[in-house]
């Protein structure tokens, strides 16, 4: 399809709802809504911000045990995740509907029924007329993150074509590997989202490098959370007390396809980040360096990826 030259995005960074996916919902209608009455065209919430990434807790683990208040609290977890489909992404198609806007937002999902003990860090898309339009589910929880989130498979990478870009993208460290961000080059995607629970500076010197290297927009978007939204009520608080009162500063940002900076980072309050986007730059940019073009070496390094979904038991019918 014919890009348009421009568009107009925005990055939104709220306070976080842990434990409270109605609150998070709620947020996310408002300020979808406040986006688009500036003009956006696709907005972007951050990494598991409906269902909440847990900061400073640890469930109850130690190498070699489990307590009984830690599985409690997990049960209440994974009582906060949402199914996809449900209520919850009812409201949010809603919402992009609403907006005229493609809607991008990371949650926690609970899987489906024959997987109902297993929670993915999930990253949903959702086009303007309200329909679920692509899901991924982070292929590589990070550290602590593998005790509590299952792995996603290669049938959930998506770059989704829109009227004026190709977008997609990966959660938070999953840009650390390089073969998932070529699988993103080689899909063509023009405008990057890389929602993140990750504050540090170095962070930002991630996503001006895959703007560099992928000659595409990178999109960061991260939460604003401290300990006081935490539910007062949550067994192993006690977990956090070594822990800063501020728990994500937050820091999203947009680069451009030379690594300039188009907007942000945002740090130590909420609040959304919109900005003009010449996608004219994208060619430009590749003018001296094409990742999966003319700088790749097809006939040295080559990229198999894997989109079949995996499943661990493969029911069959008896016949053949």
């Amino acid at each position: 399809m014919p890009h348009r030259p421009r568009v107009r995005v925005a990055a939104v960074q709220p306070r976080g709802y842990p434990f409270d996916p109605a609150a998070a919902v709620d947020h996310l209608c408002t300020a979808t809504a406040e986006a688009a009455q500036q003009g956006a065209e696709l907005v972007l919430f951050p990494e598991a911000f409906v269902g909440g990434y847990p900061w400073g807790l640890a469930f109850g683990t130690a190498v070699g045990g489990r307590t009984p208040a830690g599985r409690r609290t997990f049960g209440r977890y994974h009582d906060a995740a949402i199914p996809v489909p449900g209520p919850e992404t009812e409201r949010m198609g809603r919402a992009a509907a609403a907006a005229n806007a493609y809607l991008a937002v990371g949650v926690i999902e609970r899987g489906a029924s024959r997987a109902r003990g297993t929670l993915f860090c999930t990253l949903l898309y959702f086009a303007p007329d309200g329909t679920l339009a692509g899901l991924h589910r982070k292929l590589k929880p990070t550290a602590a993150e593998r005790l509590i989130w299952g792995e996603g498979d290669g049938s959930t990478l998506p770059v989704i074509e829109t009227p004026f870009a190709r977008v997609g993208g990966l959660i938070c460290w999953e840009n650390y590997m390089p073969l998932a961000r070529m699988a993103m080059y080689g899909k063509g995607v023009e405008i990057y989202l890389a929602p993140t629970a990750d504050e540090r500076g170095q962070w930002q010197a991630t996503l001006r490098h895959i703007a560099l290297e992928g000659r595409c927009f990178v999109i960061g978007c991260n939460q604003f959370v401290a300990k006081e939204h935490y539910p007062a009520d949550i067994e192993i608080l006690g977990e956090m007390e070594d822990w800063p009162d501020v728990l994500c500063r937050g820091g999203t940002s947009m680069y451009g396809p030379l690594g300039e900076t188009v907007a942000g980072p945002l740090l130590d309050v909420q609040g959304m980040l919109v900005a003009d986007l010449d996608l004219g730059d994208i060619a430009r940019g590749k003018f001296d360096f094409d990742v999966t073009g003319h700088y790749a070496r097809p006939d040295i390094f080559r990229l198999s990826v894997n989109e079949k979904p995996q499943t661990a038991v493969a029911v069959s019918d008896g016949e053949g």
